[in-house]
């Protein structure tokens, strides 16, 4: 037992008066439901640090790939992306979403700093709020985690 164990067990031991009695079997009844209850939110502390590293370590690929993916985007873009290479690329973008990489930005949504970079700025009279009207470079998330925000051009209304 480690030094810390041994100090709570230590702090949790009932004084006992003298005189007063003890019921060793509820004594040890008590110990052993502690301990297990230690054991049990040890485990789950185990198992929640388990998933956020793994989380963490999909999340550190999906983000070296997101190079990737622009070029891809870029290519089918520009009409590059033919034969061979465009079945390459559809079984890299089936993989990625179905390991669960959102991408996300679309032109005409709201700006949002939490979500968004602005990399321009421009005002109209055509919008009411804060919006992103050209989306330079899609944003891309896991599991609510943005791995990189959407790069935009936002326009505010006039005179705001």
């Amino acid at each position: 037992m480690s030094e810390e164990s041994t100090e709570q067990v230590q702090d949790t031991v009932e004084v006992v008066e003298p005189g007063q009695e003890t019921d060793p079997v509820a004594t040890l009844t008590a110990d052993l439901q502690r301990l297990q209850a230690e054991y049990a939110n040890y485990r789950k502390r185990v198992e929640r640090d388990r998933a956020v590293a793994h989380e963490s370590a999909v999340g550190s690929v999906l983000t070296e790939l997101l190079a990737l993916l622009d070029d891809v985007d870029r290519a089918e873009q520009h009409g590059e992306l033919t034969g061979g290479f465009k079945a390459v690329a559809d079984q890299l973008n089936s993989i990625t979403s179905r390991i669960g990489l959102e991408k996300y930005g679309t032109e005409g949504e709201a700006f949002d700093p939490q979500i968004h970079e602005a990399l321009m700025h421009d005002e109209s009279a055509d919008v009411a709020v804060a919006t992103a009207t050209k989306i330079l470079q899609p944003g891309y998330k896991y599991k609510e985690r943005i791995l990189r925000p959407a790069r935009v051009a936002v326009t505010d209304p006039a005179g705001a």
